[in-house]
């Protein structure tokens, strides 16, 4: 096991929805409407030698702001609660292409960008301009995509990339065209930080796929890979939108929007 790791959630954004609107076919189930909170992340991943990993930017002011999102916390005072600066962060993996994923990708100059192949060549082809796809993305943050491509700090994985020890992106699909996760080797255990995958734990525990599916068989595909990841001992799913998230796990002692979800295991006590 490597690591050790500290992986944080950084709240940054929230929005009312409802159960229609997050689930696919929602009538299917024969359930009265309800209404659901839904929260924005990034993850950040660190250990004591000062390697930063970021999975996801989230949104830019303009894509938010244009979506009726609410911002809690710009990127300045978010890196600023998690005590990173930009220059901080080596890597930043990001899982898809979506408006709420890729928007800060600018404040990061110099670190190495990871997304799977897949969703680059989706979002930068023809398909991605789709009206039925475009809507949750933003042009200029995709030419954002090719500026990087062309720069040489683009990289792009195939369906299992090693990020750094312990720390591994896997494609699966469905959500995007290649939408992954990020699994990290943390403390005692495992964390599947499954973002767009995975939005509510409601998905996982009632097989309930979301309402955005470029592929709907892939999407329960996935959740069939990561239910048979969270069997291992000591592994715990990370939903990307649910605000079960702060529930489930203890903020961050004295930073509001920060969840703490795993902490670093002490030197003499890592599995090797």
């Amino acid at each position: 096991m490597s690591g050790p790791y500290e992986v944080l959630a950084v709240k940054y954004g929230t929005r009312l929805t409802s159960a229609a609107e997050v689930f696919l076919n929602f009538t299917t189930y024969g359930e009265p409407d309800r209404a659901l909170g839904m929260d924005y992340f990034f993850w950040v991943i660190r250990d004591a030698a000062g390697r930063t990993v970021l999975v996801d930017t989230g949104f830019s002011p303009a894509g938010g702001g244009s979506r009726g999102r609410t911002t809690l916390l710009d990127m300045a005072s978010a890196l600023r609660a998690v005590s990173l600066r930009p220059g901080d962060v080596a890597q930043v993996v990001i899982t898809h292409g979506h408006y709420d994923h890729i928007g800060g990708l600018p404040w990061f100059g110099a670190a190495e960008v990871i997304m799977t192949r897949t969703e680059y060549d989706f979002w930068t082809g023809a398909m991605g301009g789709r009206a039925l796809f475009a809507h949750a993305a933003e042009p200029a943050e995709i030419e954002y995509l090719r500026m990087l491509r062309r720069a040489g700090r683009l990289t792009l994985a195939g369906h299992s990339h090693q990020i750094a020890p312990g720390i591994e992106l896997v494609e699966v699909g469905g959500h995007t065209p290649g939408q992954a996760i990020v699994s990290v080797r943390a403390g005692s255990g495992r964390l599947i930080l499954a973002s767009d995958a995975v939005h509510y734990y409601e998905e996982l525990e009632r097989d309930r796929p979301f309402s955005a599916a470029a592929n709907l068989v892939e999407m329960y595909a996935a959740f069939d890979q990561i239910r048979e990841m969270a069997r291992d001992a000591g592994t715990s799913v990370i939903a990307g939108h649910d605000p079960a998230v702060a529930e489930r796990f203890p903020p961050m002692p004295g930073q509001d929007g920060v969840v703490l979800l795993s902490q670093p295991t002490p030197s003499n006590e890592t599995e090797t």
